[in-house]
């Protein structure tokens, strides 16, 4: 374990280090020019050379690649410089933020979890029935409907209509719901099936049909034995997904005005804060190999197989 986790982190650092290199110089590349944004030349009378002036003390008038080696240099020492638009460290303001969209991803999971679980579980259990049917059904609805367009659903019908939920903002642990089952529900449905398919091939293999013939209770048999096999499939898609699961947390805080990382993130690009959209990718660079990291390790919590490798080798 303690090789793997040696090697994720050299993996760590040199996906991050080309990750802030290239979104460093996409950004830079962007039309738009934050001097101007920062400076509010439409409100109010801005010379040239005072626009220039200001260009020269931020440091735009270097070549790209001495830009990018200040910036890192900086970013080594956890100095990620401050917002254009409110003057703040980045690393306050990320900080501030992240709190909120930790909350909306971790009510997104208790949704995956408490939907997918259960109904992967029954329908292979009771293959070709009824509740199969219904849980196949929902699966291929649940992964049509676009988040964005569900949210709008789910405000139209619950908070405008019946006056239920409240939708704007963070208002307490109700205000929660709408945007956990608006970020969780297509990503249930995803998980039901491809939980459903690994149960029924764990279940046909022979070690099953062994315990089966020793007289191992069925219940026992399903969720101590097939269920803990079958996770394995679907904790390494929960690895691949968090790109997934982060980046449609920015579509759900957009629309219900959630105060976190997301919202931040597309107020940033369009103001064009440089400082802030390169914080905010190096810690979603951090975090998503971070997640995949401790998804690896789980593996060997999961399948006794690979600490007998490990330990033979």
């Amino acid at each position: 374990m303690l090789r793997l986790c040696l090697s994720r982190i050299i993996q760590l650092v040199i996906v991050l280090f080309c990750i802030t290199f290239l979104s460093f110089i996409l950004i830079k590349l962007a039309p738009g020019d934050p001097v101007k944004s920062m400076l509010n030349v439409d409100e109010v009378t801005i010379t040239q050379a005072e626009i220039q002036e200001v260009r020269r003390e931020m440091g735009f008038d270097l070549p790209l690649h001495v830009q990018y080696v200040r910036w890192l240099q900086q970013a080594l020492q956890f100095d990620f410089g401050e917002s254009y638009l409110t003057n703040r460290p980045v690393t306050d303001e990320i900080m501030n933020r992240i709190p909120a969209t930790l909350q909306l991803m971790g009510g997104g999971m208790l949704v995956v979890l408490m939907v997918s679980i259960p109904l992967g579980v029954y329908s292979a259990i009771h293959q070709s029935k009824m509740i199969d049917h219904l849980g196949r059904g929902f699966a291929f609805l649940g992964a049509s409907i676009p988040n964005f367009w569900l949210g709008l659903l789910l405000i139209q019908v619950i908070c405008v209509e019946l006056g239920i939920l409240p939708f704007i903002g963070y208002q307490g642990i109700e205000s929660m719901i709408l945007p956990s089952v608006t970020l969780g529900l297509a990503m249930a449905a995803v998980y039901a099936r491809l939980l459903r398919a690994s149960m029924l091939d764990t279940m046909n293999k022979p070690y099953i049909h062994l315990l089966k013939i020793r007289g191992i209770k069925e219940k026992s048999l399903t969720f101590k034995y097939a269920l803990r096999e079958s996770l394995i499939p679907v904790i390494t898609m929960f690895g691949m997904s968090l790109g997934n699961l982060l980046a449609g947390a920015i579509v759900v805080e957009i629309l219900f005005s959630w105060p976190g990382l997301g919202k931040m993130a597309v107020e940033a690009i369009l103001n064009r804060d440089y400082p802030l959209i390169q914080g905010y990718i190096l810690f979603a660079g951090i975090f998503v190999m971070l997640v995949n990291l401790i998804v690896d390790l789980s593996y060997y919590v999961l399948d006794p197989r690979l600490r007998l490798k490990e330990h033979q080798a």
